[in-house]
């Protein structure tokens, strides 16, 4: 069982290790890049929506 445990303990820790060396950003992470998409959204017109032809 002991031996188990200590290759489950060393299996996380590599997961763990490789997941901080990973530098690819997110698009759900928060920043610089959803700050400007962000001010993008707000500065553009609002779309017009079709209206119905009254009938």
């Amino acid at each position: 069982m002991e031996t188990e445990m200590k290759s489950q303990r060393r299996w996380m820790k590599s997961i763990l290790d490789e997941a901080q060396a990973c530098k690819t950003r997110m698009p759900w992470e928060r920043g610089l890049r959803r700050q400007a998409m962000i001010s993008r959204r707000k500065a553009a017109p609002a779309p017009r929506l079709k209206q119905a032809a009254a009938g």
